[in-house]
């Protein structure tokens, strides 16, 4: 069995690579764990793959604060330095005094 290690990690700012809305990872599922209907509701021009790790996010565009479940090829590093004003962010995360997210322990759910 091949070990999967996750490229980003709980609290981890990220951007969507092709929709540009930007995030905070809340959870990471090694591959694919969501509804099958889901998953084939996604284009399947643009359909990433199940074998590979899924990040559960807080996700803000440009109009909404939402969730989010995406692939690991469709994220990249977010460097923004701007607020990540989310309404839920004090649901998952406390700010410790250097600044930093610091993982409040609960089911994300």
């Amino acid at each position: 069995m091949k070990m999967v290690v996750a490229k980003f990690g709980v609290g981890d700012r990220v951007v969507h690579r092709l929709f540009k809305f930007s995030g905070i990872v809340i959870d990471v599922d090694p591959e694919f764990n969501n509804d099958e209907q889901w998953w084939l509701g996604i284009p399947a021009e643009i359909r990433p793959k199940k074998e590979q790790p899924y990040y559960h996010l807080l996700a803000l565009n440009e109009e909404d604060a939402y969730k989010a479940y995406v692939s690991e090829q469709n994220l990249l590093i977010d460097s923004d330095i701007l607020p990540f004003d989310h309404p839920d962010l004090e649901d998952y995360f406390t700010i410790n005094k250097n600044g930093d997210l610091e993982s409040i322990d609960q089911d994300y759910n």
